[in-house]
């Protein structure tokens, strides 16, 4: 299959467009898998100079005048983290097993009771002889980590030609990046966030590398990141008809999560996890056998009989005992680890000032946000020098950000060719609009608190490389989830990887909830701030839509209580500490069914 046997648990999901841009060349040759987002030709460009001058390979630039130059920017510079992790890869096996070298590095960051950690174990009273045999034993078994790329189908602009006429549907964001991943040498998978495309689902089956081979192997997967069953099922079958084989759900909490929030209407993870473990079986079957039918038909290879579909969650954990329960009791394949790994620079790419702001920060500053000109909640950090510069441009009266790259160009209120709605030109456009009292000052508010996030998000990973951005334009966007606000201070990657596996125990704050209870803690202030804007203007479809997510919410902490009652699920001190919270919440959620019912 396209994806290695890990040798980690956990892998790093991406994060914004440049934290996580370079990470593989970090992390993969430790035998951590780690993803890229690939939305962002213009960094990848800046990226692959940056790196191909570090490794003294050659460089091309490749202009944007090119035809399709943004498929062919991503394929080089995808192309270029493959040779490099090679190159890595190589060394790795040919030098020795000193104390300091990469290949005992790479065995000290590894789970205990794992394969190869087991083989180390044998080195320590083994003949010379025999560690002879062993080391070469281990250098056959190393594997590293997967370079997965990540496509927000919903970043899906059409573009124009240099005389303003709209390039075929294949020439869109999505579609171009997507083409840009399946024409690069990566054996990996692109993972398809934000919900469904069905365009962008539809041109996967023009790249022969997205179906089984003779022997059934598929040299480039899917994943789809999903926030329910529901969601996996209908997305899982509708590729599987189309004879795309879908190798991995992972699951993303609503809120507690980083970047862009897609809250579910009060579902909570753990009973979403709940049915996924229930039914596994059948969503494995069912897709299954959609996707043998459809490649019956289109007279390809089959897939294996015992082909599996993996599971994996993301959000909010924190801690070894949260993550070795989610993995056992609920039976995953994994977890993902994002936000704590942007306090660890040997793996990701967030320069020296962003860090101290993320340290500095505190609770409160961590906060859902208007900021994302999808019209989407997006997690943010009222203290970075983006929301500084922000601020500051309202103050001076030219609210807006210059719009060079214009990936999120979709609004045509003004203009016939799309643009930004956090653009300085649609934004001076609104308040003039205001100012003639054609729109009102909450309405204005919601406009004024979109931002850049195209610049804000790959500034990071150009300045922590020691390079300025083009244009100087280097504030910084900082997408954390919530629980990045209990972690304090900078970690070594073996110091992270070790506190994952319970080797040791990073001191967190002392306030932070439980993963569970924090995820509940959000969707409760969720629902608060969503009754407290349905209050001036009432409405039938929004007070049923109220009460639904009332009751979801309600079930899940009965879920909780039950969970807590029936499993071990951490510490007594901890599971203690989430009754009080439960208690607490179920009546906070209560009081709100109240005000739902003297409203109505």
């Amino acid at each position: 299959m396209q994806t290695n046997s890990s040798a980690h648990t956990f892998h790093i999901p991406v994060m914004g467009l440049g934290y996580t841009v370079d990470t593989p060349v970090k992390v993969a040759r430790y035998g951590i898998s780690s993803v890229v987002s690939i939305m962002d030709d213009q960094l990848l460009e800046v990226m692959r100079k940056i790196y191909s001058h570090k490794w003294n390979l050659p460089f091309t630039e490749i202009p944007m005048h090119l035809e399709d130059s943004r498929a062919k920017r991503i394929t080089s510079y995808l192309n270029l983290l493959q040779d490099i992790i090679d190159l890595q890869m190589k060394e790795m096996r040919e030098i020795g097993l000193d104390a300091d070298s990469p290949l005992a590095k790479y065995l000290d960051l590894l789970p205990a009771g794992s394969p190869l950690s087991l083989l180390s174990e044998e080195l320590k009273d083994a003949s010379d002889e025999k560690k002879t045999e062993l080391i070469q034993k281990i250098k056959d078994q190393l594997v590293a980590g997967n370079v997965d790329v990540n496509i927000m189908t919903k970043v899906d602009k059409l573009n124009y030609d240099e005389n303003g006429n709209e390039l075929p549907r294949e020439f869109s964001d999505a579609l171009s990046a997507l083409r840009g991943f399946a024409q690069s040498k990566l054996n990996a998978s692109v993972i398809f966030s934000a919900g469904m495309n069905p365009a962008l689902y539809g041109y996967i089956e023009k790249f022969p590398d997205f179906f089984p081979d003779h022997t059934g192997a598929i040299a480039k997967g899917v994943i789809l990141k999903v926030s329910d069953y529901r969601s996996a099922l209908i997305q899982g079958k509708f590729l599987a008809k189309k004879g795309i084989w879908v190798s991995e759900f992972r699951i993303e909490s609503g809120l507690n999560c980083g970047g862009h929030a897609f809250a579910t209407d009060g579902f909570l993870i753990g009973p979403i996890l709940e049915e996924f473990k229930q039914n596994r079986t059948t969503l494995t079957e069912s897709i299954f056998q959609t996707c043998q039918q459809a490649l019956t038909e289109k007279g390809l290879p089959l897939l294996p009989e015992q082909i599996a579909i993996k599971i994996t969650y993301q959000g909010g954990i924190g801690t070894a005992t949260e993550d070795s329960f989610l993995r056992n009791y609920y039976e995953l394949d994994g977890t993902g680890w994002g936000s704590p790994f942007l306090l660890v620079p040997e793996a990701t790419s967030v320069d020296e000032d962003t860090i101290q702001r993320i340290i500095k920060a505190k609770n409160s500053d961590f906060y859902l946000s208007y900021a994302s000109p999808l019209g989407i909640p997006f997690n943010n950090l009222r203290t970075s020098s983006a929301e500084e510069q922000r601020i500051h441009r309202i103050e001076k009266h030219r609210p807006g950000s210059p719009c060079y790259k214009k990936f999120l160009s979709f609004n045509t209120e003004f203009t016939k060719i799309p643009i930004c709605i956090a653009s300085r030109q649609y934004q001076v456009l609104k308040t003039k609009q205001f100012e003639q009292g054609e729109i009102s000052q909450h309405d204005m508010d919601l406009i004024l608190a979109k931002d850049c996030l195209c610049e804000g998000l790959s500034a990071p990973a150009i300045l922590a490389n020691g390079e300025t951005p083009k244009r100087n334009l280097s504030a910084v966007t900082i997408c954390p989830g919530p629980n990045l606000a209990y972690f304090k201070g900078i970690y070594s990657l073996k110091e992270m990887a070790d506190h994952i596996y319970g080797k040791i125990n990073l001191k967190l704050e002392l306030d932070r909830p439980h993963a569970f209870v924090k995820e509940l803690q959000l969707y409760v202030t969720y629902l608060r701030k969503e009754f407290e804007e349905f209050m001036p203007d009432k409405s039938p479809k929004k007070e049923a839509y109220l009460d639904k997510f009332r009751k979801n919410l309600i079930q899940g902490v009965a879920y909780y209580q039950n969970l807590i009652n029936s499993f071990q699920v951490d510490s007594e001190e901890i599971m203690e500490k989430m009754k009080q919270h439960l208690l607490a919440l179920q009546g906070e959620i209560e009081s709100l069914e109240v005000q739902l019912t003297d409203v109505g």
